[in-house]
């Protein structure tokens, strides 16, 4: 079977330029700049390659970006009074507190300090539960970005049998949520984790898998059927000696053995990732534009 790769780079370059004419329009008739602010703790290498990420695609979109960066000994209070004072601050649109935080912070607490607002993560307690009843809020960015593949490349999800693999706050949840939404996905939706006794079946019988489990090559050709869609959240760092930074990034499907089998899937790296950054930048213009307020 002839399959088509999901290009998440492609579309996220094309929506961001989307984005950027835009904001030309805005400030041409006199409105605000977007401003997104990142707040960074400590020094772990994924969340640097991120922010730097974020911070690359505010000039794409020509927002304004502010970048805080403390080192990991901060304390609670000195970030929630950071936060404090983002929330109060008329020029920021939206802000993020990037994950994770060290141990001694309460990671919950500071999602739960951020203006709902200006939660352009979607994290915040409020923007979840609007989300799960279909009001306007901030979708959390891979889900959001999942949900924008999907359209852009003509899937069809209504009425198809969608399958979850994982249930975290950040992606499994808020996916089968969307999936299942009429306005969304419109799907029959299951959600399997490390727990679910008939997974493989469950996977087998699906139109369309997303894997967000976190186990590198999990998904195997066993467990797809012909002509399946695959979204493949994976992002494992796994030992490669042949690569300069000495690891390459590992999905959750074992592509090379799944492709052939699919309809359409996403590669990792190039897939789902670079439409997660490009789903914050959709929130941000969103909140400039004073979606919640």
């Amino acid at each position: 079977m002839e399959y088509k790769i999901i290009d998440g780079k492609a579309t996220a370059t094309a929506i961001k330029a989307e984005i950027a004419e835009e904001v030309k329009k805005i400030m041409a008739e006199g409105g605000k700049q977007p401003h997104l602010a990142a707040v960074l703790v400590g020094h772990d290498g994924g969340s640097e390659t991120y922010v730097k990420n974020k911070v690359l695609a505010c000039e794409a979109c020509g927002f304004k970006s502010t970048l805080i960066r403390y080192e990991d000994d901060i304390t609670e209070e000195e970030l929630l009074a950071c936060v404090a004072r983002l929330n109060a601050d008329p020029d920021v649109d939206g802000f993020i507190v990037q994950l994770p935080l060290p141990k001694h912070i309460d990671e919950q607490k500071i999602i739960e300090a951020i203006d709902y607002r200006k939660d352009v993560d979607g994290f915040h307690p409020i923007n979840v539960g609007r989300m799960a009843i279909g009001l306007p809020c901030f979708i959390s960015a891979t889900p959001l970005g999942i949900i924008t593949l999907l359209q852009r490349y003509g899937i069809e999800t209504s009425g198809k049998k969608c399958v979850v693999l994982g249930r975290s706050n950040i992606v499994g949840k808020p996916m089968a949520q969307l999936m299942m939404q009429k306005q969304y996905g419109d799907a029959t939706v299951t959600v399997c984790h490390s727990h679910s006794a008939n997974l493989k079946k469950e996977c087998q019988e699906a139109d369309i898998i997303i894997a967000a489990i976190g186990r590198p090559d999990f998904v195997t050709a066993d467990m797809v059927k012909k002509g399946a869609v695959i979204i493949d959240v994976g992002t494992t760092r796994v030992p490669d000696a042949t690569r300069k930074s000495g690891f390459r990034l590992n999905g959750d499907v074992k592509f090379d053995e799944v492709a052939p089998l699919c309809s359409y899937i996403t590669p990792v790296p190039g897939g789902v990732g670079p439409m997660t950054i490009c789903s914050l930048m959709k929130n941000t213009l969103q909140a400039g534009k004073g979606l919640l307020s």
